[in-house]
């Protein structure tokens, strides 16, 4: 399979997370991903990347820090349900972490390639994952 690592967005399917149980401490119903997200901290410390402590969440999925070519980057996690019925699909995106200003002005900043490619080849290598496309996040 071949990468596009300026494509900062991976769509996967997965049936080793949870994507039935709601939390109590989920903000919104449906909202899965902190056992993904965990995972993959797990995965970039193991390749010796420094990861936030926890993920956090927002109102539509989770996400994580990780440091990667000297800069933050946010490592983004949805759960897509399916239409009808079948698997649904998770959507993971890289962005630079921007500071407060950034944020008030919404601007985003393109992730490293290093940040990416980390995130792409933890997902093409893992036996749990499935159906892979890459994609920029405005396509996913």
């Amino acid at each position: 399979m071949q990468m596009a690592h300026t494509q900062n967005c991976t769509v996967f399917k997965s049936n080793a997370f949870n994507t039935s149980i709601e939390q109590e401490y989920f903000l919104n119903p449906s909202c899965f991903g902190d056992d993904v997200a965990h995972w993959l901290m797990k995965e970039l410390r193991a390749r010796g990347y420094q990861t936030s402590e926890r993920p956090d969440q927002e109102d539509f999925g989770w996400y994580f820090t990780f440091h990667a070519a000297g800069l933050k980057h946010n490592v983004v996690i949805v759960y897509r349900p399916a239409p009808v019925e079948g698997e649904g699909e998770w959507i993971c995106w890289i962005e630079r972490k921007v500071g407060l200003i950034g944020v008030v002005l919404a601007r985003h900043k393109k992730a490293m390639p290093e940040a990416v490619k980390t995130i792409q080849d933890i997902l093409i290598s893992s036996q749990v994952i499935s159906v892979i496309r890459f994609c920029q996040r405005r396509d996913a």
